[in-house]
């Protein structure tokens, strides 16, 4: 308030003739009579302005004021700076009464729309009509409850929006990692491509025997229907890989180190390019593993692009599940598989940081039978989150495994799924771990994280009837999701 450019007359110990008539068109005074208004004797006529400032949002006002005339806008100023205007007050508006009884600060700017004239009440002068007037009382009471539970609804709303607009400028950084994917494997299918091409046209000039292209045609014949192979713990496919380098590069295969990664991920060993060995000679035999590997590649690649095309629509999905909760159709789901395809698509960022991936699968781990949706984002953050905490040439560690769990004396065991993820970095500070769940909470910059990451997954796993747990310290920095195999 500006008290230069608001004019007041003195209190007078009865208000005249003309103020009491005015007060008959206050709506929470219209049913009191002339005698019942007089309990207001004492307070102080003020005139306003048009454009002065009553009351400051944030400030502690401790006045009741009943507009006699014109018209107070009401605003206030939003996160980015942005002024909003909400509505307008009238004449025969009170107000002032939830700041005194509730003792906050306005949440509000209260500004002359108009000239205008004002009844107002100090704090005493306020008490003293509460106390002194039971029937000023219950209107200024019921007046009360109806303007907190439009300003519960008036924040909630804005809660809501700033929610909404914070989830919309963090989908472009929650969509990076799929979308970067697809564009990679597009990349790299094009070279696959043209690289097989390349062998095709070498082949088509070269005189092959009839069990030279059957052959050929059977090591397609598997790697296209080759299934999946149970993966592998770090250990056991860092071995397989190099025991296969060490046999290709005795049969003079080219590149040996580049293709045994491709050709372990679908499970063939030594043995089974024994026959190729036998059939193909020199360049050749190279050229046929170096077009199979190929093959292979370029069958995962499309993998990736439609894993990638799947997961944008976990995320939209993960968005809706957050705002609205939804139900889905009842899913089984290979929680090792869809951790696996999640470190397909993360694996340029753990190679970007020289990361040790440290990973055990339990080859026991039952399925999850679920109708939650967007599981696989609940991976997916998690171990963007654990990357990005993860020092340059730091360690990744994966489990997955299976509890029993009682859920009282008279029923059966219940199969718990737990998979832990883990980094050596820094760890979260103790004065912030109460926060990490909150929705859109980062300790990021602007730009790197929207805290979307933890919001989302903290939902996804309670919609699953999961816990998510975490331990943190410096140097180790471990989260645990628990899900119950079987949705009751």
């Amino acid at each position: 308030m500006t008290p230069s450019a608001i004019s007041t007359q003195p209190a007078t110990s009865t208000l005249s003739p003309e103020t009491i008539a005015r007060l008959a068109d206050v709506s929470i005074l219209a049913s009191l009579n002339e005698t019942t208004l007089h309990c207001l004797d004492g307070a102080t006529e003020i005139h306003l302005p048009a454009e002065e400032v009553l009351v400051q949002q944030g400030e502690t006002s401790r006045f009741f004021w009943i507009l006699l005339s014109g018209a107070i806008a009401i605003s206030n100023t939003s996160n980015d700076g942005q002024e909003v205007m909400h509505h307008t007050m009238h004449q025969g508006v009170a107000f002032g009464e939830v700041q005194l009884l509730a003792n906050i600060a306005s949440a509000a700017t209260y500004r002359a729309a108009s000239d205008c004239e004002l009844l107002q009440l100090d704090e005493e002068q306020f008490w003293l009509l509460m106390t002194s007037c039971p029937e000023v009382r219950k209107a200024i009471l019921g007046n009360m409850a109806m303007r907190l539970a439009k300003l519960q609804a008036t924040t909630f709303h804005q809660e809501k929006m700033a929610s909404l607009g914070t989830l919309a400028a963090g989908l472009m950084h929650e969509l990076n990692n799929p979308g970067a994917a697809a564009r990679r494997a597009s990349s790299q299918l094009r070279e696959n491509l043209l690289r097989m091409h390349a062998l095709t046209a070498k082949f088509s000039k070269t005189e092959m025997t009839y069990e030279q292209k059957q052959c050929m045609f059977d090591l397609q014949e598997f790697a296209l229907g080759a299934s999946l192979p149970q993966p592998l713990s770090s250990i056991e496919q860092a071995d397989a890989e190099e025991a296969l380098t060490t046999w290709m590069e005795a049969s003079e295969i080219e590149d040996a180190w580049k293709m045994a990664p491709t050709l372990v991920s679908i499970g063939i060993q030594a043995q089974d390019l024994e026959r190729a060995r036998i059939t193909f000679s020199g360049s050749m035999f190279s050229d046929s593993i170096s077009w199979l590997v190929a093959l292979i590649s370029s069958m995962q690649l499309v993998g990736i692009v439609e894993e990638s095309i799947t997961r944008v629509t976990d995320l939209v999905q993960a968005v809706k599940s957050y705002a609205y909760e939804g139900r889905g159709e009842k899913q089984t789901i290979d929680v090792n598989a869809s951790i696996h395809a999640t470190l397909v698509i993360l694996s340029h960022k753990i190679r970007e940081k020289q990361l040790t991936l440290d990973k055990s699968f339990s080859p026991d781990l039952v399925n999850l039978q679920t109708e939650c949706q967007g599981l696989n984002q609940i991976w997916t953050n998690l171990l963007d989150n654990a990357i990005d905490a993860a020092p340059q040439g730091g360690t990744l560690t994966i489990r997955t495994w299976t509890e029993q769990v009682r859920t009282g004396p008279q029923t059966a065991p219940r199969a718990d799924i737990c998979v832990l993820f883990r980094d050596n970095g820094p760890g979260i500070p103790p004065e912030i771990q109460s926060r990490i769940f909150d929705p859109f909470y980062t300790t990021k910059p602007v730009g790197v994280g929207t805290g979307l990451g933890l919001g989302i997954v903290f939902r996804i796993v309670e919609q699953c009837s999961g816990t998510l747990r975490f331990t943190s310290a410096p140097g180790d920095t471990e989260f645990v999701v628990r899900l119950p195999s079987t949705r009751a």
